[in-house]
């Protein structure tokens, strides 16, 4: 036994005599080896939970070479972290699947440069046996640095250009989210459609974009150029490129509005940015739905309580959360290939008051 802090505390050698068995053997039992017969890992077990033994994680890591946690990167600002619950969903269904792995995650902001350069020098120092990275950017080096280091790898959504692409991913199909929203707009008879959409070096951004080109082509329309005006046709759709906040959907309703005369949808590629297009329209005295509708993505709580309610696209935000943390618990202990592709996950749109 040990004195820390004025208290007493159980040693592995205090176990190993309590046991009955050698220092050795008790490590073996401890750090989960087979080598040991089933009496001595009950006698042990049995000393352990006599003592409240608690492991020395450092130099179990040593024998181990595993720290038993896990990265969860966000690759965004603090603010918009902590200002859009998107993330705090995904998060949550990634820390119950590591939780019940018995690891510990680690949350990480990777805004900036420096930012970067200390997830790395932590990472590569043994702390994390792999990492989840979320809202990453076109050119976000952080994933490819990890793997370069020995740190296994899983993305949350497709790969930007600039960033590593053969890692596995837990990912929406946001094409078909996109798709979904701009068909069920032109079902209602609207014909002027305008897009707010994420920032267009996000794939998230670009997928979603390109399923209401689909939609918008299929029904014999056009689409515009991000910023211009709206085509000539019908129907037509304008694009305004956006942030995936609040103030990003007022604007970006705003400019829609001056640009598209006759503007009669917005279809807005997250619940944040729809929110801030409704405000902007109350103010202006525009109707929702009656003079424009209003289509958001994500369905975080809020969709369902603003007024008018929200329809928008229903991401399984936890479940990709999950997905996203059994890929990494698996890579940490080598128990899938790192280049499997994972999974992409259906979304489905959710008809409320706002169309």
């Amino acid at each position: 036994m040990s004195v820390e802090d004025g208290r007493t505390t159980a040693t592995l050698d205090s176990v190993a005599r309590t046991a009955g068995v050698s220092r050795a053997t008790a490590s073996r039992v401890l750090t989960g080896s087979p080598r040991v017969s089933d009496d001595a890992r009950e006698r042990v077990l049995a000393a352990a939970a006599s003592l409240s033994y608690v492991p020395n994680a450092a130099a179990r890591a040593l024998v181990t070479r595993r720290s038993d946690a896990v990265a969860f990167v966000v690759c965004e600002r603090e603010e918009r972290f902590f200002s859009d619950p998107f993330f705090a969903s995904v998060l949550k269904g990634a820390h119950r699947v590591v939780a019940a792995s018995r690891r510990q995650l680690v949350f990480a902001v990777v805004a900036s440069d420096d930012d970067r350069e200390r997830l790395v020098r932590f990472a590569a120092g043994g702390h994390v046996d792999a990492a989840i990275f979320l809202s990453v950017h076109a050119g976000e080096t952080a994933p490819a640095q990890l793997r370069e280091r020995g740190v296994p790898v899983v993305l949350v959504g497709r790969p930007p250009a600039g960033v590593t692409d053969d890692v596995p991913r837990a990912d929406t199909d946001n094409v078909a989210g996109g798709l979904a929203a701009a068909e069920h707009v032109l079902a209602r008879g609207r014909r002027r459609l305008g897009v707010v959409t994420g920032p267009l070096d996000m794939p998230s951004a670009e997928d979603r974009l390109e399923g209401v080109r689909r939609a918008v082509a299929a029904a014999g329309g056009a689409v515009g150029a991000p910023g211009g005006p709206a085509p000539v046709g019908e129907p037509s759709v304008a694009v305004v490129e956006g942030d995936y906040t609040t103030e990003g959907g007022r604007r970006g309703a705003a400019a829609l509005l001056e640009r598209v005369p006759g503007l009669d949808a917005v279809v807005a590629q997250n619940d944040l940015m729809a929110v801030g297009a409704l405000g902007l329209l109350r103010e202006r005295g525009i109707g929702v739905p009656d003079d424009v509708a209003v289509v958001g993505y994500d369905d975080i709580p809020l969709a369902s309580a603003v007024e008018p309610a929200l329809t928008t696209v229903r991401q399984p935000l936890e479940e990709l959360g999950r997905e996203s943390a059994t890929l990494a618990v698996a890579l940490a202990v080598g128990g899938v290939d790192e280049g499997r592709g994972g999974s992409v996950l259906r979304p489905r749109l959710v008809v409320r008051a706002s169309s």
